[in-house]
C-alpha cells in the first residue's frame, strides 16, 4: 500500500499537489494580459469575449470596450486566404469533442491584414464541452521581413556568383577548344583569370556559410593566443607588397598589451575587412591603434581594442545605424555588402563589441573591442 493513499492509523499522510487550473484565464497565473507580447483573445463557454488584451487592440484596431462581451466571431472576424469565415469552418463549440487546438495558420482580418493565429480549446474534462477558447494572434510583418531578407541574400549571392562562374566557364571552354592557337603568355593570362575568379567564388561561399552560422548562433570560436599587433602588421605588409605606399599606413601599439585569446583566423577576417574598407573607400593615412581597454564582458577587467580610421569623407550620420546590416554598401557600389555584417557577428561571437563613428581626420572610424578571454580548458 502506498504511503500517499494509506488510511491506516498512524500512517503519515503526504499532501497531494493542487490540481492545475484549466480555465485558460491568464489572470489565474498572475499574468497581466496587457503585458503579453502577442495578442490574446479569450472567449467563455458561451462564446462571449472575456479577455481582449492591449496587443489585440493594436493588431485588430478594435477597442477592448467594443470587443468584450461580444460573440467571438463578431469581435474577431477572421477569414482564411480563400475568403471563408474561420469560425464557421472550425466550429470550436460544436465541433469534434476530441479537438483541443488549432495549429498556427495565416488568416485575414477585415481590410485584408494578414495575421498568424492559433487557438486552444480548454475543456474541464476529457471530451467535455469547451470551457474557454484561447486565441493568440501575431503580426506577420517580422516574418515577412525575415523572408524578404533571406530572398534578397539568395538573389545577391546568386548574382555575385554568376559573373565569376561565367568567366571561368568561358575561359576554360576556350582553352579546351583552341589550346594550340594561344601562346604561353595568353594561356597564363587566362588561367590566372580563372584562378582569381575561383578565389572569388570561394570567398562568396565562405561569406554565405558565415552568415548562416551567425544567424543560427552556431559560429564557432577556437581560441588561441593572438598577437594582434603582428596580425595587423601582416595585413599592412601585404598591402605594401601589392603596390601601396608604406606611408599610407600608421600602426600605433600601446604597451603593454594584455594576452589575447581569440580565433586567429576570424580576427584576421575582421582586420582584413576593416582595412580593405579604409583603403578602398577612405583617403589619406589609414591609422590603426591597438590599445588595452576595459573588457566588454562582465567579470573581466581588461580587453584589447583595435581602432581603424581614415581621412576620407566618412560615413553620413544618417547611415551610421545601418553600417552593420546586410547589404549596406555606402555611397560606393561594389561587393556584396555582407562584410561588415559578418565582422559584427564575429566580434560578438567573441563576446566583444564594435562601433562606428567619425575619425579625428574626418573619415570613418571603426573600433572593436575583444575580451582577453581564455580557452575553456584553462578556465
Amino acid at each position: 500500500m502506498s504511503v500517499g493513499t494509506s488510511s491506516a492509523p498512524g500512517a503519515r499522510q503526504v499532501p497531494r499537489p493542487p490540481a492545475p487550473r484549466t480555465s485558460g484565464d491568464p489572470a489565474d497565473l498572475g499574468i497581466d494580459p496587457d503585458q503579453l507580447p502577442d495578442a490574446l483573445v479569450v472567449a467563455d463557454e458561451h462564446g462571449r469575449v472575456v479577455c481582449f488584451n492591449a496587443a489585440a487592440v493594436r493588431i485588430t484596431a478594435t477597442p477592448a470596450a467594443e470587443a468584450l462581451g461580444q460573440p467571438l466571431e463578431s469581435a474577431l472576424p477572421l477569414e482564411d486566404l480563400e475568403g471563408r469565415r474561420w469560425w464557421q469552418l472550425t466550429d470550436p463549440y460544436g465541433g469534434l469533442a476530441i479537438r483541443v487546438r488549432q495549429p498556427e495558420r495565416n488568416l485575414l482580418l477585415p481590410g485584408g491584414r494578414e495575421v498568424l493565429v492559433t487557438a486552444r480549446y480548454v475543456r474541464t474534462e476529457r471530451l467535455g464541452p469547451v470551457h474557454r477558447v484561447v486565441v493568440t494572434l501575431r503580426d506577420t510583418e517580422a516574418r515577412r521581413r525575415t523572408e524578404r531578407s533571406h530572398a534578397e541574400l539568395i538573389a545577391t549571392v546568386a548574382h555575385e556568383l554568376r559573373s565569376p562562374l561565367t568567366s571561368v566557364k568561358g575561359f576554360t571552354a576556350t582553352l579546351l577548344a583552341k589550346w594550340e592557337r594561344f601562346t604561353d603568355d595568353q594561356k597564363r593570362l587566362m588561367l590566372e583569370t580563372v584562378d582569381a575568379d575561383a578565389d572569388r567564388v570561394t570567398r562568396l561561399i565562405a561569406e554565405l556559410l558565415d552568415i548562416s552560422r551567425i544567424d543560427s548562433g552556431r559560429l564557432e570560436v577556437r581560441r588561441q593566443p593572438v598577437d594582434i599587433g603582428a596580425a595587423v602588421g601582416r595585413h599592412i605588409q601585404a598591402y605594401v607588397a601589392s603596390g601601396l605606399e608604406a606611408d599610407r599606413f600608421l600602426l600605433r601599439l600601446a604597451q603593454p598589451l594584455p594576452d589575447l585569446w581569440a580565433d586567429p583566423d576570424k580576427v584576421d577576417q575582421v582586420l582584413s575587412n576593416l582595412l580593405e574598407n579604409a583603403v578602398r573607400h577612405g583617403e589619406g593615412t589609414v591609422t590603426i591603434d591597438v590599445t588595452p581597454t576595459a573588457s566588454p564582458r562582465e567579470g573581466e577587467d581588461t580587453g584589447t581594442s583595435v581602432t581603424v580610421s581614415d581621412e576620407g569623407a566618412g560615413i553620413p550620420e544618417e547611415s551610421m545605424n545601418r553600417v552593420f546590416t546586410r547589404f549596406w554598401r555606402g555611397s560606393k557600389r561594389g561587393g556584396t555588402g555582407l562584410g561588415l555584417y559578418i565582422v559584427k557577428g564575429i566580434v560578438e561571437a567573441h563576446g566583444g563589441t564594435i562601433t562606428v563613428g567619425r575619425a579625428p581626420g574626418g573619415g570613418a572610424e571603426f573600433r572593436f573591442t575583444l575580451p582577453v578571454a581564455a580557452p575553456a580548458y584553462l578556465t
